[in-house]
């Protein structure tokens, strides 16, 4: 990360900041660990350095992660609250910006990723936010239907797949709700695997094969990214092939990801982050949905499983691991 905390000339507003006697400082909440949420914390990182910013010269960041647990939220919300920070980015889905609003409804926060922010009645609508929430959408729950088709793809042959996702988030029942429409024009049947407690995962994921599900789509949330190295091992022990949302977690052995680029929001997230520090009112800026979308396939754990991926596949796919 030197290239990011190395010593650039310090931009106008660092100038301005310094003369005021304090850098702006911005809270970041995350629901994962450090190590797991490294790679989205370095794009949102990368984005602040291409702005001029450089943390520690111009610029601090307060960083809180609730390793997987939900319940540390509130805590670590108001922890970045009590600091007095500038805003606090909300490094994750809806329960992170929902955390960070309950906590204050003066210091901005900017959404990195989260699903139907409306819905979640974070802001009034996408075009005129209003109070102190603005950001991003992941449109994860709309892009069900495009993973269960390159599953499908690879996998003519299946007809039961299985849906591992956290029944203490209200969205992904939703999104698993999307799922089983599209699962229905393809002549699939849904296996779904609900789960609250991460000491619960072989077991669960033992269940699927045990009903005869042939390839295994995770919802993303924190305890499932937090515990996504997990999730691979017992699937690959069991040759169950997965299908992720997030590109990291193919690069950790899962068999294939597709959904928004995480490193584009995250990146474009430090722009908000910007514009308020210039003045501008979070309720004032625009929601924005994602423009770039990943399929990333790892062909190393597809000749393991021994499947063959069809080379129209392959020429789709944004990045293959060999």
């Amino acid at each position: 990360m030197g290239v990011l905390t190395g010593g650039l000339l310090a931009a106008p507003l660092a100038a301005r900041a310094q003369q005021a006697g304090r850098i702006p400082r911005i809270g970041y909440l995350a629901p994962g660990s450090a190590s797991a949420d490294a790679p989205r914390i370095e794009s949102f990182l990368q984005g602040l350095h291409e702005l001029g910013y450089v943390e520690g010269q111009n610029i601090f960041i307060e960083r809180r992660f609730a390793d997987g647990k939900v319940e540390r939220l509130p805590g670590l919300a108001a922890e970045l609250v009590n600091l007095g920070v500038n805003a606090i980015v909300a490094g994750g889905g809806g329960v992170i910006a929902r955390a960070a609003k309950a906590a204050t409804s003066a210091i901005p926060i900017v959404m990195t990723n989260v699903e139907d922010p409306v819905a979640a009645g974070l802001v009034a609508s996408l075009g005129r936010p209003g109070g102190n929430v603005t950001g991003l959408t992941a449109l994860v729950r709309d892009l069900s239907a495009k993973r269960l088709e390159f599953l499908h793809e690879v996998l003519p042959k299946v007809t039961r797949v299985a849906v591992l996702w956290n029944a203490a988030y209200p969205e992904k029942a939703a999104e698993f709700s999307e799922t089983q429409v599209a699962a229905r024009t393809l002549n699939l049947r849904l296996q779904p695997l609900q789960i609250t407690d991460p000491d619960d995962l072989e077991s669960t994921i033992e269940k699927a094969t045990k009903d005869r599900a042939g390839a295994l789509i995770v919802l993303p949330d924190p305890l499932t990214n937090t515990h996504h190295l997990r999730i691979i091992e017992f699937a690959d022990k069991r040759r169950l092939p997965t299908m992720f949302s997030q590109r990291p977690f193919v690069f950790d052995g899962g068999l294939m990801c597709y959904g928004p680029s995480y490193a584009d929001l995250f990146r474009r997230a430090a722009r908000y982050v910007d514009k308020i520090l210039k003045g501008a009112k979070p309720g004032d800026l625009p929601v924005e949905q994602p423009t770039k979308f990943e399929l990333v396939i790892n062909l190393k754990t597809a000749k393991a499983l021994g499947l063959t991926i069809p080379p129209s596949l392959l020429a789709r796919a944004d990045e293959v691991i060999e």
